[in-house]
């Protein structure tokens, strides 16, 4: 046996030697090029561009016209050349099966109205389809579109007949860097309240309110929530200028049950054993008090009521006071005992027990009360506090959301931060008398073991 041993020829010496040392330049040289292209500007975007409609319908969102149990109108956009309306919805229980074409046999297809929008930022096309005569209690699939551009399969659930327990996510002001800093607000609060019934937005949902690519921030962050959960909403400040938004009404459809000439900002629902109302706080304040006193007289009204506004009863922040709200709508809160008035405006958070709280500094003494007030704010933008509160629970400087949940014999009531952890929390318990009990809960935060610590 022998064995050869193969040298390289000249020519592929040569060869490899070029080959290594090409190599090794390359690996020297590519990252100073890498650097070079980072220096290259950015292709930037106008607000136009990033928030630019197209023939597939967004902006989704869910909102109750009527009654919880049996309607709710969808609304959407689309690019301007759209100018058919369709909803296809059915029940739930038919998106079970194969559905690998997207089509579900026996869905009722509902045709709504469309109107051109003008923005600030373009023309598009605005859509609402409004659907009645749903079943109770059922889990309920909807699509909505032209007929050939469709949106994304979605799914809610209609309120039950009985009194039956929720839950709802109340927020504060999102109003700034709202894509930025409050997305993960609303998506925390989803993962603590998945089945949320509604989320409930205390006003200044954005800065400016006529200003498009706000609300397509304010849109995004919600994203696919705003289409499953309907929303319940009251205006706040930074949704008027010069009168209220032109956006807010087409693109939410609140019920029609308000006083005249402030549609869609006042108005109540019922749902599952209590009243939600919504006033409005930038306008008509006194008006507005004569209707809120004839819908807390309704006999018929439920075991549980609460009232959401923007401008708070009593302030939590520095130099803020509301007091003609306050002498005009708390009487007749309390007259009726309504059980919690959620808030927003002060980018501070300040929750009462019963008696009210006690405003020293705007000379307010609290007397005995059955309702609790609460002020909180979810976007990122504080305001420091007042400097004397006599209330349980106060904060500044924090993004929080609060998740209630409601049945027939109490309420449980968390305020969580925008990281998840627990900040406040009470029971409240309420007899066939209407006299309520308030029972708080100890919660550890950084800001009680640092109290404690200075007591100690």
């Amino acid at each position: 046996m022998s064995f050869l041993l193969r040298y390289p020829k000249p020519d592929d010496m040569r060869s490899t030697i070029y080959s290594f040392f090409t190599t090794l330049l390359l690996m020297t040289t590519a990252p100073s090029l890498a650097h070079e292209g980072h220096d290259a500007p950015a292709p930037t975007f106008t607000e136009a561009e990033q928030h630019t409609p197209t023939p597939l319908p967004d902006r989704v969102v869910l909102t109750w016209p009527g009654d919880p149990k049996t309607s709710i109108a969808v609304s959407w956009r689309t690019h301007a050349s759209i100018a058919e309306s369709v909803i296809e919805i059915a029940p739930g229980e038919l998106l079970r099966g194969n559905l690998r074409t997207g089509q579900v046999p026996g869905a009722r297809v509902v045709e709504g109205v469309c109107s051109p929008f003008d923005s600030d930022l373009g023309t598009w096309a605005q859509h609402t389809v409004r659907v009645d005569d749903l079943a109770p209690g059922k889990m309920h699939a909807y699509r909505v579109g032209d007929g050939t551009h469709w949106s994304e399969w979605h799914q809610f659930r209609t309120a039950s007949a009985e009194p039956e327990p929720f839950t709802f996510v109340y927020f504060g002001d999102a109003q700034n860097a709202v894509r930025a800093m409050w997305s993960r607000v609303v998506r925390e609060a989803n993962q603590h309240a998945p089945r949320s019934a509604f989320m409930l937005h205390a006003g200044d949902l954005v800065n400016r309110g006529n200003r498009d690519a706000e609300w397509g921030e304010w849109f995004g962050a919600g994203a696919w929530l705003n289409g499953m959960i309907p929303s319940i909403a009251s205006p706040g400040n930074h949704e008027y200028g010069e009168g209220l938004s032109r956006h807010w009404r087409p693109q939410f459809s609140f019920p029609l049950n308000g006083p005249p000439g402030l549609e869609e900002t006042v108005y109540w629902v019922d749902y599952q054993g209590a009243r939600i109302i919504s006033l409005n706080s930038n306008e008509q304040i006194e008006r507005q008090t004569l209707w809120l006193d004839s819908v807390l007289s309704d006999p018929n009204r439920p075991k549980w009521t609460f009232v959401t506004f923007h401008h708070p009863i009593f302030s939590a922040a520095k130099e803020r006071d509301n007091a003609r709200l306050r002498a005009a709508w708390r009487p007749v809160l309390e007259k009726h005992g309504v059980d919690m008035v959620l808030q927003g405006h002060d980018h501070a958070y300040a929750r009462s027990g019963l008696g009210g709280p006690k405003n020293v500094s705007d000379g307010v003494s609290g007397k005995s009360s059955n309702t609790v007030y609460v002020v909180s704010v979810s976007g990122p933008k504080m305001y420091e506090l007042q400097e004397k509160w006599d209330v349980p629970r106060v904060a500044s400087g924090v993004q929080l959301f609060q998740v209630i949940r409601v049945s027939p014999d109490e309420i449980k009531y968390e305020a969580r931060l925008a990281t998840g952890e627990l900040y406040d929390s009470f029971t409240l318990r309420k007899d066939e008398s209407g006299q309520a009990e308030l029972h708080e809960h100890e919660v550890e935060t950084p800001e009680i073991n640092a109290k404690q610590a200075e007591a100690e």
